[in-house]
């Protein structure tokens, strides 16, 4: 359990009762995970059984299984133990060969058919209790021609593996999956002082005495101490940039100008100077198909460390046409697919994961993204730059480029496809010079200062423009000239979009943020059927002219649209939704109404057959309106805010077939009172209650049946946590911030019952408040 008042964090985990390993660990840190390992492979059960180490390249696998081969407890266990190393190039007899040799059973003499090499392989393992490890699998089939040399005599035999692919891992056993985590700051402290000094440092005194070991000195400068931890933390945890940055600063001069030059420049450090550490991470980007070779290395156009919102990048990748169509998918699916793929391939991380348990956002680590850079200069594939445009080839400043000049320009000019923005701390620029050249396809600014001026937009093949800001002229809009623009994200200061935005016919996602109080888009914004997503921020959605008015303005239907959200006061009127057919996910936000509340036609709503996400925020007093309200049964997820709803009226919401996420914020139901129904959120995962005035909460275990996440938010009134809430089989994590000391002490009940039940899942934080709150 976690809980928090201000001052600390406390964790209400699952009680176990590890055993300490036998002997002392020599790996820095991962001891907590080789006890797991060990329990794991020394269990009672008779039967052979496989487990995968699953992770990304250099984080550690092969010597954390090295670490378990070695250890003296499995040399205790197994009478016979064998390591094979496969690597990419997968031969079988090598294979059947490097076992036999691992056993000591393989002779000069043995120059056998294949299929008498296998046979002699079995009958060696045949009676004994062994412990076979193959390191860094990379294809499925190796385990499946290989399987059968393993004979299960009911001896309490194991398989290891290891592998950078998860579907790998999953193939061989999807019950066994240990996924290798990065090493935390101490861990990686230790690990780096190991290989500079070739000892561990946990504290002052340590450090001191190591200092007077390698410097002769009682210390050395303290500036050292805290640039070496910086060094450490920056490498992100992982074991192989430690270990190769820990052997370079070991045979180098230990100054701290040098050490602060290396924390700056780390990621090109350890790429420059190690060519092994090239060759690990190339093969895991050789090792992909070309669709997604195209998709990772577009993760480099991103700044470092930068967290990737993947709803954007899905986008992104359909507006760049990375994204490959699949008969009765739509693009985002196929994309997501992509994404998952890149995950189980261990090349991008998992930062956070949404409500519904997607990926959320997501990152990938300094050294591949320093491979993804290499790559792309390599193929000038993008150009990344700062506000000065510092980096781009020499010729992008020519002032004009035709379309009649263009076969003459130089080649290096001609490749500038894509050119990503990135902050610069150390130059003091404050505008950019103007892109002009008409190949560039693609613009992303990540640098918040820069305030890019519309004029630069001369290249009529742009496809996706994504930036801060813009000075739009008052009468011409330059960026209308871009028919071939796809993704367009920017904030304006404008008051109005021009009537020809729909001359932008191939534009696929709108990402709009108004400054002024009140942003109007035009009525053409109904004209653009390729239009899949639109994200209005403080933006006025008009409604779209009904057919036959005028003959120009005949019914658009936009079929592909897929995403409206944030739309202030949008009328969910039949005519309207006629026109949004196959829309996924709405987000509504009502303010400062002043005609009749029948005017907007909430219980339309229903209409929207693939609805799958609803965001209904009211900012306005007590909307009569909303009793009787009807949903769509497609709906997913619902998040609700301001209705003063009647708890009674929640049997409505509870009766939706396929809802998993309910966000109840900000008096969304109001009364003392809720007491839940059978028979009712058959499908929720997912449950939040923020900030109203419930008292008491009637409800037991059968009427959440797959609750999973449970969030209590500035519930001050509500007096406990439901008792048979602990008792739902699926429930995994409770979370209570500012509410009643009453309602925390239940959670505490409910978590001390459920450990003396056994129940080693539940996870229970709390936040307190401050006793000025």
């Amino acid at each position: 359990m976690e809980i928090e008042d201000g001052s600390g964090v406390q964790d209400l985990q699952p009680r176990t009762s590890l055993g300490a390993p036998s002997d002392k660990s020599t790996m820095v840190g991962l001891d907590d995970e080789l006890i797991q390992i060990l329990e794991w492979l020394e269990r009672d059960s008779l039967l052979l059984d496989t487990l995968s180490i699953v992770g990304m390249a250099g984080i550690g696998k092969t010597t954390f299984a090295r670490k378990v081969y070695d250890h003296q407890r499995i040399q205790m266990t197994f009478h016979i133990r064998v390591w094979v190393t496969v690597s990419q190039n997968y031969n079988e007899r090598k294979i059947v060969l490097d076992l036999l040799d691992s056993m000591k059973k393989l002779t000069d003499e043995m120059h056998k058919e294949t299929s008498e090499l296998k046979h002699v392989l079995y009958q060696n393992l045949k009676g004994w209790r062994y412990l076979i490890i193959m390191d860094d699998i990379w294809d499925m089939e190796v385990w499946n021609d290989i399987r059968c040399l393993f004979p299960d005599d009911k001896k309490r035999s194991r398989i290891m593996l290891t592998t950078r692919l998860e579907t790998v891992a999953v193939h061989v056993n999807p019950r066994a999956l240990h996924h290798m985590r990065f090493l935390n700051d101490d861990e990686s402290w230790n690990l780096l002082c190991e290989k500079v000094f070739g000892a561990t440092i946990n504290d002052d005194e340590s450090w001191n005495l190591l200092c007077k070991k390698v410097f002769g000195e009682d210390c050395c400068p303290r500036e050292l101490n805290q640039i070496g931890t910086k060094i450490a933390k920056n490498c992100r945890g992982l074991p192989l940039a430690i270990v190769l940055i820990g052997g370079l600063l070991s045979k180098s001069t230990k100054t701290q100008s040098y050490w602060e030059y290396v924390v700056k420049n780390l990621s090109s450090v350890i790429t420059s100077n190690d060519d092994q550490c090239k060759r690990i991470m190339d093969l895991s980007y050789d090792n992909l198909p070309p669709h997604l070779k195209v998709c990772f290395l577009y993760m480099g156009i991103f700044p470092e460390d930068y967290e990737i919102l993947v709803s954007k990048l899905v986008k992104l990748w359909i507006a760049e046409g990375f994204i490959e169509p699949v008969t009765r998918k739509s693009l985002e699916d196929v994309a997501e697919e992509y994404l998952l793929n890149l995950v189980e391939r261990s090349l991008i991380l998992v930062s956070k994961k949404s409500s519904k348990g997607k990926t959320k956002t997501c990152k990938i680590h300094d050294l591949l993204h320093q491979l993804c850079a290499r790559e792309a200069r390599k193929e000038s594939f993008f150009h990344v730059t700062d506000m000065s445009l510092n980096g781009l080839p020499t010729d992008i400043s020519m002032s004009h480029v035709t379309d009649k000049n263009l076969q003459s320009l130089p080649t290096n000019f001609i490749s500038l496809r894509r050119v990503s923005i990135h902050p610069n701390t150390e130059t003091n620029c404050v505008h950019a010079k103007s892109l002009q050249p008409s190949t560039v396809r693609s613009v992303l600014n990540f640098d918040p200062m820069l305030h890019l001026s519309v004029e630069f937009l001369k290249s009529r093949l742009l496809r996706v423009l994504d930036v801060n800001s813009f000075d739009f002229p008052t009468e011409s809009f330059e960026f209308l000239k871009l028919v071939n623009l796809r993704y367009l994200a920017c904030v304006s200061g404008a008051r109005e979009f021009p009537s020809s935005l729909y001359k932008l016919r191939n534009l696929q996602t709108l990402i709009l943020h108004g400054t002024e109080s009140s942003f109007h888009l035009p009525l053409e914004i109904w004209r653009m059927p390729q239009l899949r997503h639109a994200h209005l921020e403080k933006v006025n959605l008009p409604d779209p002219p009904k057919a036959g008015v005028e003959e120009e303005h005949c019914l658009t239907i936009l079929e592909d649209l897929q995403t409206l959200s944030n739309v202030i006061n949008f009328r969910c009127a039949e005519d309207i939704l006629r026109r949004i057919p196959n829309l996924k996910k709405l987000g509504i936000l009502y303010v400062d109404v002043r005609v009749d509340w029948s005017d907007y036609y909430l219980n339309n709503l229903a209409r929207l057959q693939n609805l799958e996400t609803l965001k209904c925020l009211f900012d306005v007093p007590y909307p009569p309106f909303l009793q009787n309200l009807t949903f769509p049964t497609s709906l997913k997820k619902l998040t609700l805010r301001g209705c003063f709803l009647p708890w009674k009226d929640i049997t409505i919401i509870g009766s939706l077939p396929n809802l998993q996420v309910l966000k109840l914020k900000r008096n969304a139901f109001n009364g003392l009172v809720w007491e839940t129904k059978e028979e009712q959120f058959l499908q929720l995962t997912f449950l939040l209650l923020e900030k109203n005035n419930l008292k008491y909460w009637k409800a037991d275990h059968i009427h959440f049946p797959k609750l999973q996440h449970l969030i209590l938010h500035n519930c001050r009134r509500l007096i406990e946590v439901p008792r048979g809430i602990g008792d739902i089989p699926t429930l995994q994590k409770i979370e209570l911030y500012y509410c009643s000391d009453s309602l925390v002490t239940s959670a505490k009940n409910i978590y001390e019952e459920q450990c003396d039940l056994g129940n080693e899942v539940l996870q229970v934080r709390i936040v307190e408040m401050t006793h000025d709150e």
